[in-house]
């Protein structure tokens, strides 16, 4: 199975924590007390996403690319 790409923004909040947001998938997000843990959350977060999109027969998007011209 080809690996798909998802952009993900990541922000500290006032607690100090890491937070993450899928930007293509509408909804997911996680946080984490480091940068390694945040980034293994936001890949567990991803996966479950997509799975339930699958098990419920919904789509999942494409990798969303920018093309300056």
């Amino acid at each position: 199975m080809e690996r798909m790409k998802y952009r993900v923004i990541i922000e500290k909040d006032e607690d100090g924590l890491y937070v993450a947001k899928v930007l293509d998938l509408p909804g997911c997000a996680t946080e984490g007390k480091t940068r390694k843990e945040l980034m293994k959350n936001v890949k567990e977060a991803i996966q479950a996403y997509l799975e339930t999109l699958k098990k419920h027969g919904d789509p999942v998007p494409v990798e969303m690319v920018q093309v300056s011209v």
